[in-house]
């Protein structure tokens, strides 16, 4: 039993790891163009325009999907305690997701794009997500349904919360009328299509990159651990309050703008609420990862999970924060938000993910992890990346949007768009010089990971994982 879900798992792991990979190193290569706009090289293929969605949509619908989708089947099947429902469409749903995904980069490096944010994959490509999308929702809903267990366990909760908002705002976002192959025109325009563009864009973070992370820790730290949830009821609580209002919360990207104000207000509004939500789930998260102190001291792979429930915290703390009018106009459409976007993508996501990495693999495997000398090399590494990186675009990005507002006394602009590019530039290679730390540290997990795997002798572990 559950051979061909190892198998599977195995396969989304290692996919969304490559994926993870190679779209943090797009990300670099943007990074260092924005200090040093000389290495484009003057190329169309590997410009700044080209490059940016190249590196969002790797790790959104490479290393986050992967993680996210294999994950979801893994748990759902171990927690209903029955095998998926099919085999083959489970199969059909790793390779089609692959196959998609690799067309839709070519055509963006191709210059084939909506232009819509998280969202530039052409109206042929969307049709496919679409279609894989419903069959993930068929494999893990199905396979829910046929349970031998009475109870759901909270991670399926939140997995299946992420598969029906994901597939709805996904499908609304990207309705487009064709004009040829790989050309499209949404159904939607002006403040319309804004609107419903930040509902899927911040629901993408508030699904993909954060209800779906909270699921799985819900089920790999307790294990990890050796403890049970500190609070199931409180897990619940967290689940039902990010549907409630997450959903309502990307309008406050929008503030300052054609959109209507009460719209803007209710974004503000239900912003500043997910920090009940959010913070309970941190708070739910915490209290578990701490519960063994033996692990904590001897276990360096806690320590990630420890870290990316702070970052969990600080980014959803910062969420709400630019919600609020007098910060948004500082803050909105500067390199503060890329910070804050990031000590949310690196701290929470890449952390859970790293965590998850070191302590699942080795389990499918049936190995012990190769060296827990490494992790640690690669804890320093990773925190002192994302500190690099983020603290530089904090920094700068608040001086980007004092500088920009500064007026002289005659109510002209003080500082000019040049001399503003200017004043970033230290913070532009403090954020590459994070970037690539952070990259190091992942190709050290590679390292370790791939020689934990290649290791001849097998370790029986017991219990269930």
């Amino acid at each position: 039993m559950y051979e061909n879900e190892e198998k599977l798992t195995k396969a989304f792991v290692i996919a969304a790891i490559v994926w993870g990979v190679v779209g943090m190193c797009i990300g670099l290569m943007a990074a260092l163009q924005l200090y040093l706009p000389q290495l484009n090289f003057a190329n169309e293929y590997i410009n700044f325009g080209k490059i940016r969605p190249l590196h969002t949509n790797s790790i959104i619908f490479g290393f986050v999907c992967n993680f996210i989708i294999g994950l979801s089947l893994y748990i759902v099947a171990k927690t209903s305690v029955v095998n998926l429902i099919s085999k083959g469409l489970s199969w059909f749903l790793f390779w089609g997701w692959q196959i998609t995904l690799v067309i839709g980069l070519i055509s963006i490096a191709l210059g084939y794009t909506s232009t819509k944010e998280y969202a530039e994959f052409e109206w042929p490509i969307d049709i496919a997500i679409v279609v894989l999308w419903l069959t993930f929702g068929y494999i893990f809903f199905g396979t829910l349904a046929k349970r031998k267990t009475k109870h759901i366990f909270v991670s399926n909760w939140f997995s299946g919360g992420v598969i029906i908002v994901i597939g709805l705002i996904y499908l609304i976002n990207n309705l487009a009328i064709p004009v040829y192959a790989f050309k499209g025109y949404s159904i939607f325009s002006g403040a319309s299509d804004a609107l419903v563009q930040w509902w899927w864009g911040h629901n993408a973070v508030g699904f993909l990159l954060t209800a779906g992370f909270v699921g799985t820790n819900y089920y790999f730290i307790p294990k990890l651990v050796n403890r049970p949830i500190y609070s199931y009821r409180l897990s619940l609580i967290t689940f039902w309050g990010l549907i409630g209002f997450y959903t309502w919360a990307g309008t406050h990207h929008l503030l300052f703008t054609s959109v209507p104000t009460w719209i803007q207000n209710i974004g503000i509004v239900m912003s500043i609420l997910l920090w009940i939500p959010s913070w309970a789930g941190a708070f739910n998260a915490w209290m578990t990862c701490t519960s063994n102190k033996e692990e904590m001291k001897k276990n360096p792979v806690v320590w990630f999970f420890l870290s990316s429930i702070a970052y969990y915290a600080l980014a959803t703390f910062e969420g709400p924060l630019m919600a609020i009018r007098w910060f948004n106009m500082i803050a909105h459409n500067t390199s503060w938000v890329i910070g804050h976007v990031h000590s949310g993508a690196l701290g929470w996501v890449g952390m859970t993910c790293i965590a998850t990495f070191y302590y699942f693999i080795p389990k499918l495997y049936k190995k012990e992890l190769y060296s827990y000398g490494l992790v640690k090399v690669h804890f320093v590494l990773a925190h002192i990346g994302i500190l690099f990186y983020i603290v530089s675009l904090w920094i700068g990005g608040i001086g980007q949007g004092v500088k920009s507002l500064s007026l002289t006394e005659s109510g002209s602009l003080t500082y000019t768009f040049v001399d503003i590019l200017r004043f970033m530039e230290p913070y532009m290679l403090g954020r590459a010089i994070g970037g690539a730390l952070f990259i190091l540290g992942m190709l050290v997990m590679v390292y370790n990971l791939i020689m934990t795997v290649k290791n001849p002798q097998k370790v029986v572990i017991e219990g269930a994982y």
